[in-house]
């Protein structure tokens, strides 16, 4: 006990003798007081003996940094993989497809979409020039070729069948999980056949902008004001989340500058997507869009360079066709056609769709007309019992049997001058059909085409009130054709004509169509001079004119 300090003591005059020993020695205490607080504290990586030496730390750190860069690595190249995979679907879907149709590229089969010799495919493919070839179909019909898509359609004994309605339908069912602008056109020849009845199942909850196209087709005098209260009211019956309505011609270019002020205030980033069944003239309203677009944004001006193509045929347009057309971002896509089989298009041959689409300003062919010439026996039934007992072909597509109408009973055919109106006798039509289709009724054209025409198998027969002699009773419109006014009294024989004594009656007709054609019975279309004077537009309430759309033209 006596030696302890006096240990100390020398220890500590000692080391002041020797430095060396001093800093040996003053590493002891901490040692010491580490030892004996080691159950108070908890040290990770030990303390004292059981601390890591520096090369355990140099160990651990570099294994840890190798850890790291490991997963950094691997994360890396996961993150590539999948950029690449979108970049691969990206460029398969939109790069690599024709800018004409939308079908993918391909150099194997040269009677089916999309194709293209191999040496101009491998010759763009190395300059990055894919997204500016046109492939041979669309070729073929930018220069009047008639080559059908669509599976099934008029019997189109040329190439493949390239796709089928519910194909096509498939290509557009994503857009209803979508944040979309829908811009949806109906003909307005074709307004009931080319509406899309199913368009709230592709489009879901998305707002529309309904175009009306082709109304440079309608008869002259035509006011667009009583057209446009028409439209609105026959769309607000389908419940659809429609934003406006525009009445357009693509041709004129009447109403695209509205149309493309209401998509840039409504896009808001969102893509846009030109939807409507085949030729209903989506191509050409691009065109148009592109066209007033490209005044004032580049974009637009560039994007008209590769345009998509237009044609008489369904199914022109094969796959969504990407255009950069907006300055500020988004989309415009370019839709396939919906084909629809109720419409006429979808019987006749080909070479025959071009007779369906009115080339210019359409004029309504009524019945009786006294410069129609008759054989002796028509012109007398005619005389004598008006229309009653008497049948009226339309081509060779319709045929309307006059079961029970009025003396002064005037009906109106609005559709392609091409297609042109016989009139015979009821008992004699069957025969008289048999004898003339392909030669004076058409279409369908020619005799050889005659081996797999279906007839006309689908009969309707039309009971047609009428209570006002100042107007059409009714439209019986033709899908895919065009529409039939009935009028219970001529217009030019009102004033004369008087309604006293006369009960509320029907008219009936029979009407002939080929078998999956449909029939529509509308309130009359106002057109021409007569329709803006008989018109009537209908007393709405505050709620009902907010809740409306407006229309432009």
């Amino acid at each position: 006990m006596a030696l302890a300090p006096k240990s100390l003591s020398t220890l500590s005059s000692f080391s002041l003798l020797n430095p060396t020993l001093t800093k040996c020695h003053t590493v002891k205490p901490p040692f010491i007081v580490c030892k004996s607080t080691q159950f108070y504290t908890s040290e990770p990586n030990g303390a004292g003996p059981s601390a890591p030496t520096r090369g355990d730390i140099f160990l651990e750190r570099h294994s840890s940094l190798e850890a790291s860069a490991s997963v950094l690595t691997e994360n890396k190249e996961s993150n590539k993989k999948n950029k690449k995979e979108k970049v691969f679907k990206l460029s398969s879907c939109v790069i690599n497809s024709c800018y004409g149709c939308g079908a993918p590229l391909q150099t194997s089969e040269t009677e089916a979409p999309g194709y293209v010799d191999l040496e101009t495919y491998n010759l763009k493919k190395k300059h990055r020039q894919l997204r500016t070839v046109l492939c041979g179909r669309c070729r073929l019909l930018s220069h009047g070729h008639m080559i059908t898509a669509v599976g099934g359609n008029g019997g189109y004994s040329g190439g493949k069948q390239f796709v089928t309605a519910e194909e096509l339908r498939e290509k557009l069912s994503h857009l209803r999980h979508q944040k979309a602008l829908i811009v949806k056109l109906v003909n307005i020849v074709d307004f009931n056949g080319s509406f899309l009845a199913r368009v709230r199942d592709i489009a879901g909850a998305n707002p529309i902008i309904l175009v009306v196209t082709k109304v440079d087709l309608l008869p002259k005098g035509t006011d667009l004001n009583c057209v446009g209260d028409w439209v609105v009211e026959a769309t607000v019956k389908k419940r659809l989340n429609v934003l406006s309505v525009h009445l357009t011609s693509s041709k004129s270019l009447v109403g695209i500058a509205g149309v493309v002020s209401e998509i840039q205030r409504e896009k808001k980033g969102r893509n846009v997507y030109i939807l409507g069944s085949a030729n209903v003239g989506k191509s050409a309203f691009i065109n148009a869009v592109l066209k007033m677009m490209s005044y004032k944004d580049p974009v637009a001006a560039a994007a008209r360079k590769y345009k998509p193509i237009q044609s008489a045929v369904p199914g022109t347009t094969l796959g969504p066709i990407q255009i950069d057309a907006f300055l500020g971002g988004g989309k415009l896509y370019d839709t396939p056609g919906v084909h629809l089989h109720h419409r006429q298009a979808a019987v006749i041959h080909s070479e025959d769709l071009p007779a369906l689409a009115p080339q210019s300003q359409i004029r309504g062919r009524s019945f009786p007309n006294p410069q129609l010439v008759l054989d002796k026996v028509t012109a007398d039934r005619l005389g004598s019992n008006g229309l009653n007992g008497l049948s009226i072909f339309w081509g060779g597509l319709v045929r309307v049997d006059l079961m029970k109408v009025l003396p002064e009973t005037r009906l109106t055919f609005f559709g392609p001058r091409s297609l042109q109106i016989h009139i015979v006798p009821t008992e004699e039509a069957d025969k008289f059909y048999r004898k003339e289709v392909g030669v004076l009724l058409t279409p369908p054209t020619g005799k050889q085409k005659l081996d797999n025409w279906i007839g006309l198998e689908t009969k309707r027969e039309l009971e047609i009130k009428y209570e006002d002699f100042e107007k059409p009773a009714c439209d019986v419109a033709i899908s895919g054709l065009g529409w039939i006014s009935v009028e219970p009294v001529d217009q030019f024989l009102r004033t004369s004509y008087s309604s006293e004594g006369e009960t509320v009656e029907e008219l009936s007709l029979l009407v002939h169509v080929p078998k999956p054609v449909e029939i529509f019975v509308r309130p009359p279309l106002p057109v021409g001079k007569a329709g803006g004077e008989w018109y009537q537009y209908r007393e709405l309430t505050e709620k009902e004119m907010d809740l409306r759309p407006k229309w432009y033209f």
